[in-house]
Formats: C-alpha cells, sequence, structure tokens
C-alpha cells in the first residue's frame, strides 16, 4: 500500500511542475504584454507571478526557499563583481542586494 501511495505522490509531483513550467511561461507571456500596454499594475502583478513561481518550482524539485535565497545573493554578488553592464550603467545590481540585507534586518 505504502508504494502505491509513493507512485501517486511522485506523479502528481511530476504533474505540478510540469503546470508550474507552463505557468512560467505563461506569465513570462503577461509580462511582456504588460509592458506592451505600460500599466504598472499589470506589470507587478506579472513580475510577483514569475517570482512566486520559480520559488514554488524549485521547492517541487526539492530545492528550500533559504538555498535559493543564497544562490540568489551570491549570483547579484557575482554580477557585482563581473562589472555586470546593469551595474556597470545603474548601479541595479547593488540596489537589490542592498535592499536584500535591509529587508533581513
Amino acid at each position: 500500500m505504502f508504494l502505491g501511495s509513493q507512485e501517486g505522490g511522485i506523479a502528481k509531483n511530476i504533474k505540478v511542475i510540469e503546470w508550474l513550467k507552463a505557468d512560467l511561461i505563461t506569465s513570462l507571456s503577461v509580462l511582456f504584454k504588460s509592458m506592451l500596454k505600460g500599466s504598472e499594475e499589470l506589470l507587478i502583478d506579472a513580475l510577483s507571478s514569475l517570482i512566486v513561481t520559480c520559488y514554488i518550482l524549485g521547492r517541487r524539485l526539492n530545492i528550500n526557499f533559504a538555498r535559493l535565497d543564497l544562490k540568489i545573493e551570491a549570483k547579484i554578488r557575482q554580477g557585482i563583481d563581473d562589472d555586470h553592464e546593469v551595474e556597470r550603467w545603474y548601479g541595479d545590481l547593488s540596489s537589490l542586494l542592498n535592499y536584500l540585507v535591509e529587508k533581513k534586518r
């Protein structure tokens, strides 16, 4: 009986992962359409949907939220160290890193 429920759980997890992948594509499409419309509220909604879906997809792939946060912060720091264009031109990565560090306090 345990094996059957375990197999059902695996199938359900695979189905959810596929649904989340499709949701990422849908949210990206909504973001692009929102950029054409120029509505800030639509942009915020689409971006937040993408972020939430990425976190949930990570969890379904057995990556906990804290580990994902650490990797995000490491990528931001790497972009700063590598003098990424958005950092060099606008300071966006430093601003994001400062925001995330302040948010932890």
